[in-house]
């Protein structure tokens, strides 16, 4: 007689609002067994204990028809498809409570951390992520045939399994006085262990780490077991790859190991995604505070238009950055006429700073004059680091906790007005964002500053007239007139929105050909055009590389006359009654060398009321002129789309379109001309 086992079936607990099961027709098919599903919410006990009976019945007649024996029919494993760890916690509890002796595979749809933890405490048998694993069902057929009868886990070998296969990075059972009783660990970490894991039973947690650290790993152990709850702690472990963050899960066993409690330690190398914390933390960081900086200088930027003189502009910025918080001193200096930096305001809390800095003699080499000189932003991110920084001042720092500064020059186009230091209690608090932000605010500056120049110099009664005289120069003007003889003179110079630089230039002595093919081959003449051509005299429309024209209006000064004779150029300006004369005459030297004020005279502006304006206006009309002016306003011709036209207005004075044209050009002229040349800048 030959006596074979009957295999028992296979429960499956799946989740009540799945349709099917993903694991039921894989292992019907890889078992040859009945499997069975139950939904988690039904009755799991009655299926078990109905099983259980049956085998019972079957036992009483041991023997088939055939005179085989029959083998137990008690269910050969039950199987969790579930992925909530709370739900698979006491769907296991209620299982080893009826059938304690049954095999228990947890098999989630894809594995975690915890779920793996879960499963661990719960006792399961094995822990198999069916999305994850390469071939689930070999795993979970192989745990089922390698179960006997009667199981029996009392020496703690039901995390064995879970821990040989679902460890993170690595795993440890340590008794509860600390002493490692196993140790596994991944191959890809094993090589980063000064111990192996073969090495590591029998030591303890103060011979792998420092005293401290140890303690307070011990304390962990010791509250989970106390607690019997789960608890997690972050550490860090000297490896052969250098100091790493570890992270591990604290996981008390219920039944004793070698005799004493015990706690699975689940570790993960989290190194990586600490230092990827880190650096979120810090952009987040950074993106706030240059959004706090961009608030600044806008706050600054809008409080500007209204600034009524550059003291006001400069203190109004010093107090706005001071008081955001974000900067602990700001002060500007500027470039006295000996080539000097001079400091002219400042703010802030760094008191012994900035008077250090006040009694400070800046050379060239220091930040400030550097960025004077070059017109480029300069930054120190750690003074207190920096070799170059003067003993004094960095006294000064420490005392006052400043930390960076950044140098910005305060500059419109060619012109440079000043230097904006400000300082920080942070370490590295200039980055590439916050420059760009304080390199607009600096343009920014330097701009309000030209534009309150000249609106002194617009509404001044009495105004300062400078004569310069000019010997030799590089661009066209001076050349032409040397080799040529003739007179060059400003009409009027310019610069359009895109920056460019555009001059008229009137020519007595010299035919408009000869002058055009002269501008045509010069260096500093990018674009020339004949506006007007006579035999011995013509006027010209240049675009420049460069231009003194441009620097002197970027000073605040407005030209009253240039003329150029024989190579020697004679330059009439206004400027207001405060402005700084020796740096406009600096300024001026940079573009022509040998540059020489010759005459400094204060003239008085005649007071001319809108109504004198108008009627000095309609003296210089004629009737015709006039006329044609007020036809063409009131009937719409310049209007857009007209509401007359040109042959219209003609018809209504009863001229011809070509006469009417004609008025109308020289009425234009006549009001333009005392826009642009009666008493206004040129």
């Amino acid at each position: 007689m030959t006596t074979t086992q009957r295999a028992g079936p296979i429960v499956l607990v799946v989740d009540a609002t799945d349709r099917e099961s993903r694991l039921r027709t894989r292992l019907e098919k890889a078992t040859d067994r009945d499997v069975r599903p139950v939904p988690a919410t039904g009755d799991i006990e009655g299926v078990l204990e109905a099983d259980a009976t049956n085998a019972t019945d079957s036992n009483d007649d041991p023997t088939t028809s055939d005179g085989s024996e029959t083998g137990s029919a008690d269910p050969s494993a039950v199987i969790v498809e579930l992925d909530c760890p709370g739900e698979i916690q006491t769907i296991l509890q209620r299982i080893h409570a009826t059938a304690p002796s049954v095999p228990t595979i947890v098999a989630p749809r894809e594995g975690s951390e915890r779920l793996a933890t879960v499963a661990l405490r719960a006792d399961a048998t094995e822990y198999v992520p069916t999305e994850r694993d390469e071939d689930p069902i070999d795993r979970i057929v192989s745990t089922i045939r390698s179960q006997p009868e009667t199981s029996s886990d009392g020496d703690g070998g039901g995390y064995h399994r879970i821990l040989a296969n679902e460890l993170p990075d690595e795993a440890f059972v340590i008794g509860e006085d600390g002493t490692y009783l196993e140790a596994k660990a991944r191959p890809e970490s094993a090589d980063l262990y000064t111990v192996s894991a073969e090495d590591l039973p029998g030591t303890s947690l103060v011979d792998a780490f420092p005293d401290q650290v140890a303690a307070r790993l011990q304390d962990c152990i010791d509250k989970a077991i106390r607690s019997g709850d789960v608890r997690s702690v972050e550490y860090d472990a000297e490896t052969t790859d250098g100091r790493r963050r570890f992270e591990a899960r604290v996981v008390p066993i219920d039944q004793r190991i070698q005799g004493r409690r015990a706690v699975v330690w689940l570790a993960r190398d989290i190194t990586e995604r600490v230092e990827r914390e880190r650096q979120l933390r810090s952009r987040q960081d950074q993106l706030e505070t240059l959004n706090r900086i961009n608030a600044v200088v806008r706050q600054v930027i809008e409080t500007l238009v209204e600034a009524p003189a550059r003291d006001a502009i400069e203190d109004e910025v010093c107090d706005q950055l001071v008081d955001s918080d974000l900067y602990c001193g700001s002060w500007i200096a500027e470039r006295t006429g000996d080539g000097r930096i001079a400091y002219r305001t400042g703010a802030g809390e760094a008191e012994t700073y900035l008077a250090r800095i006040r009694e400070l003699d800046i050379g060239r080499e220091r930040p400030v004059s550097r960025a004077a000189r070059t017109g480029e932003l300069q930054t120190t991110n750690r003074i207190l680091a920096d070799e170059s920084v003067p003993e004094s001042l960095q006294d000064a720092a420490r005392e006052n906790e400043v930390r960076s500064a950044i140098a910005v020059p305060i500059s419109h186009e060619d012109a440079t007005y000043g230097v904006l230091t400000v300082l920080a209690s942070r370490d590295d608090a200039f980055s590439e964002r916050e420059r760009a932000g304080f390199r607009l605010l600096g343009e920014t500056i330097g701009f309000t500053i030209m534009a309150v120049k000249n609106r002194q110099l617009l509404f001044a009664d009495t105004v300062v007239e400078l004569e310069f005289r000019i010997d030799g120069g590089d661009t066209f003007s001076f050349d032409l007139s040397e080799e040529y003889g003739c007179t060059c003179s400003l009409e009027w110079a310019g610069t359009t929105a895109e920056g460019r630089t555009f001059q008229y230039v009137t020519i007595d002595g010299l035919d408009g050909d000869t002058v055009l093919e002269e501008a045509e081959a010069h260096d500093s003449v990018e674009r020339c055009r004949l506006i007007h051509d006579g035999d011995e005299r013509c006027t010209i429309e240049m675009r420049l590389s460069k231009s003194g024209v441009r620097t002197l209006e970027n000073h605040g000064a407005t030209i009253r006359d240039i003329t150029v004779e024989d190579g020697v150029g004679t330059c009439l300006v206004e400027v207001s009654q405060d402005a700084d004369i020796r740096e406009i005459a600096e300024a001026l030297t940079l573009v022509y060398e040998n540059t020489e004020l010759v005459a400094r005279r204060e003239v008085d502006r005649p007071v001319r009321t809108a109504a004198e304006r108008r009627n000095r206006i309609l003296d210089q009309l004629t009737d015709r002129q006039l006329t044609t002016l007020r036809l063409a306003y009131y009937g719409g011709f310049f209007d857009w789309p007209r509401e007359s036209t040109g042959e219209e207005i003609a018809e209504a004075m009863g001229i011809s379109p070509p006469t009417m044209h004609q008025h109308l050009r020289k009425g234009h002229k006549s009001i333009l001309g005392e826009f642009f040349e009666g008493g206004s800048t040129r």
